[in-house]
């Protein structure tokens, strides 16, 4: 059973910056990619960005300019570089991937916290 494990949220200011970091307990991403999810309070889980097994990223447009998703292949690990962080982007946010049977897996969450 795959585990994903993040980390690296907290609390920070309006302009400020945060690392999340996202460690599977075998080899997935660098196979089938990985994914950010983030949900707000009392809303759906939306989709943050994306990298391809072959390194390709996308982002929502919400975040376009200022986050990173990036992967480090020898740690399992997928990162996700926020900057210049607005109110509007605290949320609870999730670590995904898929395996080659399509299974799912989530992370636990982390909760980033922005404040004006």
């Amino acid at each position: 059973q795959l585990q994903l494990v993040e980390s690296g949220g907290g609390l920070v200011q309006a302009g400020g910056s945060l690392r999340l970091s996202c460690t599977a307990s075998r080899i997935i991403f660098s196979l089938n990619g990985a994914r950010w999810y983030r949900q707000a309070p009392g809303k759906q889980r939306d989709l943050v960005a994306i990298i391809t097994p072959g390194g390709g990223t996308n982002y929502a447009d919400s975040v376009k300019g200022r986050f990173t998703i990036s992967r480090d292949n020898a740690k399992n690990t997928v990162y996700l570089q926020m900057t210049n962080l607005q109110p509007e982007d605290t949320a609870v946010y999730y670590c995904n991937a898929q395996d080659i049977g399509l299974n799912m897996y989530w992370g636990q969450g982390t909760q980033v916290t922005v404040s004006s």
